[in-house]
């Protein structure tokens, strides 16, 4: 059976929970550090599918999930600060200390594998991981797809900004980020977003010409690690155009999944997950 412990640490400006998830039965041989997906402004470290950990922690993977600051309380510079601060905590045997000497990998899923690419190529983790899994991930934001309306959004029912969000100021001293919001609470605001294009504006306030340099891979020639990338042919969050120039960028292994989902791993009864993480698996077990 897995475990789950809960790990309290502190890192500028508030105190944290890492969720820590391995199999008491099976020696750990090295530690996959996990950001979650919600297009930066839903989700929680709690979100991976009971097979995924079941999968990972029985091969010998301790998963230590993290939270992070949520849009648009919190600005894309402050989630991608934190994000490195949580991976040089791990590595500063601040969070799971006993696991701190084992090799390391990143792991995210759609936005959580944005954040880890961008920390990655950062050039500020304090150690370099073992490789990178990026879920349908994405990073070069190739052809506007990222601030231009969504033609799959465009097909549901107009979105409004929620009024929850319209009095709701970033965070400060005296109003903690935000650092998990529910699929119901966060939902419209994402579909608010990529129907309007104004995605990156619940992120960002300043040009984009600078959030492209900053938030971006397009001026990064190599990363320090390897990549694995996976994604479904006809995803219609991130296009499959995404994964392809990462893929052909950084030459990462990858897995292509058919069908039209975007997190189709979401499913565990299907092969295709399955598949996936045999995949993901032998990546991980070539780069120990």
């Amino acid at each position: 059976m897995i475990k789950k412990d809960e790990f309290i640490f502190y890192t500028m400006p508030c105190t944290k929970a890492a969720a820590i998830y391995y199999d008491p039965e099976t020696e750990s041989r090295a530690c996959l550090l996990y950001f979650h997906g919600g297009g930066l402004v839903y989700g929680s470290k709690e979100d991976l599918p009971a097979l995924h950990l079941q999968t990972l922690c029985e091969q010998g993977f301790r998963i230590i999930a993290f939270d992070y600051p949520l849009a648009p309380q919190a600005s894309i510079g402050e989630i991608l600060e934190d994000v490195i601060d949580s991976i040089n905590a791990y590595i500063q045997g601040s969070v799971d200390p006993p696991a701190a000497s084992l090799p390391f990998f990143l792991w995210g899923r759609s936005a959580g594998a944005y954040l880890c690419l961008l920390a990655l190529a950062s050039g500020r983790l304090q150690a370099i991981p073992r490789g990178l899994l990026s879920f349908y991930g994405y990073g070069l934001l190739t052809d506007h797809w990222f601030d231009a309306p969504s033609p799959h959004y465009c097909q549901l029912p107009s979105a409004v900004l929620p009024s929850a969000f319209l009095s709701q100021n970033p965070a400060s001293a005296t109003q903690p980020p935000v650092m998990k919001r529910s699929l119901e609470e966060g939902f419209s605001l994402y579909v608010y977003g990529r129907q309007t294009g104004m995605w990156p504006k619940l992120l960002y306030h300043e040009p984009m010409k600078s959030f492209y340099q900053d938030y971006s891979l397009r001026f990064c020639d190599t990363l320090p690690a390897s990549l694995f990338c996976a994604h479904s042919i006809g995803d219609p969050d991130v296009p499959f155009a995404e994964f392809s120039a990462l893929r052909e960028k950084y030459a990462a292994d990858s897995f292509i999944a058919s069908g039209t989902l975007h997190d189709f791993d979401r499913i565990e009864s299907s092969s295709a997950a399955k598949r996936l993480l045999h995949t993901a698996s032998s990546f991980l077990e070539r780069h120990l």
